[in-house]
C-alpha cells in the first residue's frame, strides 16, 4: 500500500552569506522566486502534503509568492534550523517526510522519487554524492589536522528522508538532551592530544541526518546530483542570469489522419477509446511526435525523422514513448534538460478532457520535469479544415530547454 509523504521546505533562515537585504528565498530570478521554484519541484502527484518553515517578518510574501499552490501549508520557524525543522515535524501528517533546503531548487523529480524509494527500502533516504576534492579537518587554531580518505567521504545534500515517527522522536531527544563534540587526534610521535576542533549543541545541527544518526541509527545514503546545488552566496545568484544564451525553445508540430483499424488512439503513451485508430508507421502517438520534434528543434538537431525513420522497420508500430526516451536521452548527451512543454491538441474526435491529466503525468516522467511544468490543451477546430471533418488530429508543441551544466533556475 502506498505511504503518504510530506516535504518539508525550510525557508524560515535569512540566507545572511548571500548579501540580500531580505531572505535569499523570496528573491526573484526572470521573475519566479526561488522559493516557488523549490515548491514546485514537489508538485507532483507522489507528494501529499508540502509544508514551509517561515520567519514572521517573510510570511506575507511566502504566502503571496505560493497563493498558487493547493497543498502548501505554513509552520512558523524558529531561532535555528533544528527549531524550525521540529516545528514542522510535529505539524506532519504524512508516514514519510523528506527535509529539504529551500534554496535548492534544482533537485529533480528523479532524485525526489529515489530519496522516497530508499526510505521504503532502508528505512532513510540521505542524497549524497561523491567528494571530488580533497577534504581536510580543521582545528579552531586554523590548522589541518587530518586529511580522510575522500573515497570513504560524500558531500551530503537535501532532500533527506524518514519515517516521520522516528526523525520526529530523534529531534525530540536532540531537544531535550543535546550534543557536544570533543574530537582528538594522535601525533606522529604517538602522543594523544585532546583538541575541541568542534562543539556541537542540538540548536547547531546542519542538516537531519546527523540528528538521525545520533539517536536513531546509520542513515543510508541515495543518490543525490550535481545539479541540486545550494543557492548560498550572491555569486550563486550572480550566475543565474539567462544572458549566457543557457535557455533555448523549440517548436515542433505533427499530424495523423485516422483510418488505422483499431478502436483506440494513443496519445503521451495513454490509450484513449476512439473509432478508428491515427495511422502512422510507429504506434500513431502524434503528441509525442510533435514533442519530439520541438525538443530536437531546441538543441538545434535534424528532425524526428532523420533519428526514427519510417523506412526502417525496427519503427515499425514502436511505442512513440520508448522513442521519447531515448530522445530524451541524446538530448541529455547534447548538455540540455527540459524547462517546462506546452502541448495544444486539435481535434474533433475523440473527447480528451477527461485523460488530460494522466498524458500531463506521462510526460512529466519521460522528461524529468514537474507535473505543473507540463501544459497540455485539447480543443476542436470548429468543423472547419480536415481536423474539423473529423479526418485527422493536430498537435503543437512548444518546449524550453535549459543548459544542465549552467547555474541557470529551472
Amino acid at each position: 500500500m502506498k505511504k503518504s509523504v510530506c516535504a518539508v521546505i525550510c525557508a524560515a533562515g535569512k540566507g545572511l552569506r548571500a548579501g540580500f537585504d531580505k531572505n535569499k528565498l523570496l528573491v526573484r530570478v526572470d521573475g519566479i522566486s526561488v522559493l516557488e521554484r523549490t515548491v514546485q519541484a514537489f508538485c507532483f502527484g507522489g507528494i501529499d502534503e508540502i509544508i514551509v518553515t517561515y520567519s514572521p517578518d517573510d510570511l506575507a510574501e511566502m504566502q503571496a509568492a505560493l497563493s498558487g499552490f493547493d497543498n502548501v501549508k505554513f509552520i512558523q520557524g524558529g531561532d535555528t534550523r533544528t527549531a524550525s525543522v521540529y516545528n514542522a515535524l510535529q505539524a506532519v501528517e504524512s508516514e514519510i517526510v523528506l527535509i529539504h533546503d529551500g534554496a535548492r531548487p534544482f533537485v529533480s523529480r528523479k532524485v525526489i522519487e529515489g530519496c522516497v524509494q530508499s526510505v521504503l527500502d532502508f528505512g532513510s533516504g540521505i542524497c549524497a554524492i561523491p567528494c571530488t576534492d580533497t577534504m581536510g579537518v580543521k582545528a579552531t587554531t586554523n590548522e589541518l589536522v587530518r586529511v580522510p580518505d575522500r573515497n570513504l567521504l560524500v558531500r551530503i545534500q537535501t532532500p533527506q528522508g524518514f519515517y516521520t515517527k522516528d526523525i520526529l522522536g530523534a529531534y525530540e531527544e536532540a531537544v531535550k538532551k543535546g550534543k557536544l563534540y570533543e574530537l582528538s587526534h594522535t601525533d606522529k610521535d604517538g602522543k594523544k592530544r585532546s583538541q575541541t576542533i568542534q562543539t556541537r549543541t542540538a540548536a547547531q545541527y546542519t542538516d537531519d541526518s546527523s540528528v538521525y544518526n545520533d539517536f536513531v541509527k546509520f542513515p543510508h545514503l541515495c543518490e543525490g546530483a550535481e545539479e541540486n546545488i545550494k543557492l548560498t552566496y550572491k555569486a550563486d545568484f550572480d550566475r543565474l542570469s539567462n544572458t549566457n544564451g543557457a535557455a533555448r525553445c523549440g517548436f515542433g508540430i505533427d499530424t495523423h489522419a485516422f483510418g488505422k483499424p483499431q478502436d483506440y488512439i494513443v496519445l503521451a503513451g495513454v490509450k484513449i477509446p476512439s473509432a478508428s485508430g491515427l495511422i502512422a508507421h510507429s504506434d500513431g502517438d502524434v503528441l509525442v511526435h510533435a514533442v519530439m520534434d520541438a525538443l530536437l528543434s531546441a538543441a538545434g538537431l535534424k528532425d524526428i525523422g532523420h533519428y526514427f525513420p519510417d523506412t526502417d522497420e525496427k519503427w515499425k508500430g514502436a511505442s512513440s514513448m520508448a522513442m521519447l526516451s531515448q530522445e530524451v536521452a541524446l538530448i541529455n548527451a547534447q548538455g540540455y534538460r527540459a524547462q517546462n512543454i506546452s502541448v495544444a491538441i486539435q481535434a474533433e474526435k475523440p473527447r480528451l478532457a477527461k485523460y488530460i491529466d494522466e498524458m500531463k503525468a506521462a510526460l512529466s516522467a519521460a522528461l524529468d520535469v514537474a507535473e505543473n511544468c507540463v501544459g497540455i490543451s485539447a480543443g476542436t477546430n470548429e468543423g472547419l479544415g480536415y481536423v474539423g471533418e473529423g479526418k485527422g488530429i493536430t498537435v503543437s508543441a512548444y518546449v524550453l530547454l535549459r543548459n544542465a551544466q549552467s547555474f541557470e533556475l529551472p
